[in-house]
């Protein structure tokens, strides 16, 4: 069963996102990131060319030719991708087909709209069985 993880709290969501990724990377653990919306999906590929002054985290479309070779991908759709260790849903819906995923994580700022979609996630989960864990990122 997929492993749910929130991280929530956050100041600024997307720059989360990217110091997750970025650890993620640096472990060497591949991350697909579910970003419907295609501006979200855009803010994170700049701030993931830029989040850290000496580092790069490698990262594409999920439609890319690099997509193989790539640790870090970004996807609007979920069905043509392959890779099911980790999901990171930047959506504010439940990511299609995220049960075959061994690990999903959510990335919730403070937003007031942004953690009300976030409580109707995690119900949803749990409705579904799914054992939910939860990082507090306000504290950081």
């Amino acid at each position: 069963m997929t492993e749910v993880f929130f991280y929530h709290g956050a100041s600024d969501r997307l720059a989360a996102a990217c110091a997750l990724l970025s650890g993620a990377c640096a472990k060497k653990k591949p991350v697909l990131v579910y970003a419907k919306d295609h501006d979200v999906a855009a803010n994170l590929d700049r701030m993931l060319w830029t989040h850290a002054a000496l580092s790069f985290v490698p990262h594409c479309r999920a439609d890319s030719p690099l997509a193989a070779e790539t640790p870090i991908l970004i996807a609007d759709r979920l069905d043509t991708v392959v890779q099911e260790e980790r999901l990171m849903n930047l959506s504010r819906e439940i990511p299609p087909g995220f049960e075959r995923f061994q690990s999903l994580i959510e990335v919730v700022g403070q937003d007031e709209d942004d953690r009300a979609a976030a409580r109707d996630r995690v119900k949803s989960y749990k409705d579904r069985g799914h054992d939910v864990r939860y990082f507090d990122l306000s504290q950081r």
